[in-house]
């Protein structure tokens, strides 16, 4: 044997090491790559598509003086080296640019473009809005395009849901819609004369805020909120909100001056600025998903760790104001810096406190602040429940034990060993007799005694007062029949620990009380008569708990 292994090594060496005239597949070819090429391979890129409309076919829409200049004056400071710093920046102005099916065509060029889940891309529109029913006849948003008919919106101007379907379909993960644009009916709006007649018969004072918006990691700014006008202006010669938003990514939007100017620090910088310019008239809006991670950076650097920020976009939290130490900060929503170190921060509205809280804050953290909810809130609980344990297959039911009630309690711990994650134990005794029918007309009286005792780890879902859990379970399961008849007298016990899971709802009836539900399916081994089976246990338990 050994004389073939030199014969076989030769083979191998003449397969890996061909002459360098050989043209066969296979051989090894020396690779080598640039350090510069391989990063910027790598490197997450950046995109920009600003759209402005100032001309239209249709003279029903009147011409928008400053729309194309918002977006060339935009370009300037994201094409800047020295702030932007923006890859690909594309402005479309021209009449031909800005039909519907030239802008869509745009968007999707843009998806084949910006291909990597950590290129930034921001969208910018700058134009006319307006509402109209469409085919189905619901209230829909419009942007005004030049080709768009006034007769016929819903056929020819560009809908808002078309716009972020194209916007949702991009690649990246970090990406922002900016709306510079208003459906108010005045301003950088127009709405047709019938539907301003409906809209002036409505109680409220417009119409509902329509419940589609970004997908988790988008970011969606608006010039105005919900039935206010976006304006131009003349001494200002921008749209309002893209002026001080352009001003604040020149660095005066960095509040936590680390260097950079974030795009929520953007947003809530102009937010502010046209708030005052407007007296009050014009309050721009953000729609941002994924609450505590900012990772677009729009302007700058990051130099140096910024102050803390303190921040919510929750819409829970609108129009709360943010005390620090206490001094009013801000009203919500919104975000401010603050000094490192022990903070007293409270919530607070028409004089009535929602939370106060004493916060050790570290240069560079960034808090949303509806997480000191969740922290306000009593995070364990105990509830007293009753319900019924039951076999799964009905041999086992007729054989074993039929249904029978139990009464517990539970014990939840929310948050904990991880954030999302709960403990949960739980304990339940039942007793009682029952019969077991051995033939036809037959009957058998037994009693019994059971007893579970079960540990879960669920994942918890929280809306509002509402949780939702689920996850693995273990438990030990007890069970004890004793008969006391003619022909048998004695007892049985049976003792297993069984794997399964568990799921469960909790609604929060107060800060305290609150009604929980919860069900479980076990997996278990019994003997029975001398033969062992694989077996399935179930339990339903539901009653009121109390939050400590």
């Amino acid at each position: 044997m050994k004389r073939f292994i030199p014969i076989l090594l030769a083979i191998l060496t003449a397969c890996a090491s061909p002459s360098a005239t050989s043209r066969e597949k296979g051989g090894l070819v020396p690779l080598q790559l640039d350090a510069t090429d391989l990063s910027r391979a790598y490197t997450p890129r950046r995109f920009a598509l600003l759209v402005g409309v100032s001309s239209f076919d249709d003279p029903q829409w009147r011409g928008l003086r400053y729309s194309g200049k918002d977006a060339t004056d935009l370009a300037a400071v994201l094409g800047d080296p020295a702030r932007g710093r923006f890859d690909q920046v594309r402005v479309l102005t021209r009449p031909e640019e800005t039909t519907r099916e030239a802008i869509l065509a745009a968007l999707r060029k843009l998806k084949r473009e910006a291909t990597r889940p950590d290129d930034v891309v921001l969208v910018y529109l700058s134009a006319h809005g307006t509402l109209a029913r469409d085919g189905r006849g619901e209230l829909s948003r419009y942007l005004v395009t030049r080709d768009a008919s006034y007769r016929a919106i819903p056929q020819t101007a560009l809908s808002m849901d078309a716009l972020k379907a194209e916007f949702e379909q991009l690649p990246s993960r970090r990406r922002l819609l900016v709306l510079a644009t208003c459906h108010s009916g005045s301003g950088k709006s127009l709405l047709p004369q019938e539907l301003e007649v409906e809209l002036a018969g409505i109680k409220s004072g417009f119409y509902a805020r329509p419940l589609e918006e970004s997908s988790r990691a988008s970011m969606v700014f608006a010039a105005s909120d919900w039935g206010e006008t976006a304006r131009e202006d003349e001494s200002l010669r921008n749209d309002i909100y893209t002026h001080f938003l352009i001003e604040g990514l020149g660095g005066a939007a960095d509040r936590n001056a680390d260097g950079a100017v974030t795009a929520t620090e953007a947003h809530d910088y102009s937010r502010r600025r046209t708030f005052a310019f407007t007296e009050g008239r014009q309050r721009p809006s953000a729609e941002i998903l994924e609450v505590g991670a900012d990772p677009i950076i729009l302007s700058g650097h990051l130099r140096r760790t910024g102050q803390p920020e303190l921040f919510s976009y929750h819409p829970r939290l609108d129009g709360f104001t943010l005390k620090v130490d206490g001094e009013p900060r801000l009203e919500l929503p919104g975000g401010a810096a603050v000094g490192p170190g022990r903070r007293t921060v409270e919530l607070t509205k028409g004089g009535a406190v929602l939370v106060r809280r004493e916060l050790d804050v570290a240069p560079g953290e960034r808090l949303p602040l509806e997480r000191l909810l969740s922290d306000a809130l009593p995070r364990r609980s105990l509830s007293l429940v009753g319900g019924v344990f039951s076999f799964v297959d009905g041999a086992r039911r007729r054989t074993v034990l039929p249904p029978a009630p139990q009464a517990g309690v539970v014990l939840r711990l929310e948050d904990a060993p991880l954030q999302n994650l709960g403990l949960l134990a739980d304990l339940s005794l039942g007793r009682g007799r029952r019969a077991l029918q051995v033939a036809q007309g037959s009957e058998v009286p037994f009693g019994y005694t059971t007893l579970t005792v079960g540990a879960a780890v669920p994942y918890l879902w929280r809306w509002e007062r509402l949780t939702l859990f689920a996850g693995p379970r273990v438990a030990a399961l007890y069970l004890h029949r004793s008969f006391d008849v003619e022909a048998f007298s004695g007892a049985q016990r049976y003792f297993t620990v069984s794997p399964g899971v568990v799921g469960g709802v909790v609604w929060r009836l107060g800060e305290r009380l609150e009604l929980t539900s919860q069900a479980q399916l076990m997996l278990t081994y019994v003997v029975v008569d001398g033969q062992g089976q694989a077996v399935g246990f179930t339990g339903g338990h539901a009653g009121v708990g109390y939050r400590f």
